[in-house]
């Protein structure tokens, strides 16, 4: 790969999301992404890390679901799973999920999901300021 030690790379095609080591080789986690009409594709950094995150739904996702609280703690029910990686300034997170069913699918609104122990292994192995590259 051209790409450096640390970088994020997500295949959304593949439900794929690979860690770049320091061989030249990556891990491979699987993954669920957005359904369609919420793909999404580019070059950002993670600009924070957090652990069993709340959750405060953006407003037009309250839109397309009224009866979504406008917070959620964290734990185990939150849709954000064990951990979260944010994104650049988007909206969206490489986070876990309450709903394990749902990696390998198309379900999301644009998050990239893993499952908590996939997701739980990246966070410890990511930094905050790492390159993500999303291709679609």
């Amino acid at each position: 790969t051209r790409h450096k030690p640390g970088t994020i790379v997500i295949e959304t095609g593949e439900r794929r999301l690979y860690l770049v080591l320091d061989d030249g080789k990556a891990m491979k986690y699987g993954v669920g992404v957005g359904r369609d009409g919420f793909t999404w594709s580019g070059t950002h950094r993670i600009t924070r890390k957090a652990e069993w995150p709340g959750w405060t739904p953006p407003p037009q996702m309250r839109k397309r679901v009224p009866d979504l609280p406008a917070f959620m703690p964290g734990g185990p029910d939150n849709p954000l799973g064990a951990r979260a990686l944010y994104i650049g300034s988007t909206l969206y997170r490489v986070h876990g999920t309450s709903e394990p069913w749902s990696i390998g699918q198309a379900v999301s609104s644009g998050c990239i999901r893993l499952t908590n122990d996939d997701v739980a292994d990246l966070y410890e192995r990511v930094q905050v300021g790492a390159t993500i590259v999303v291709n679609h």
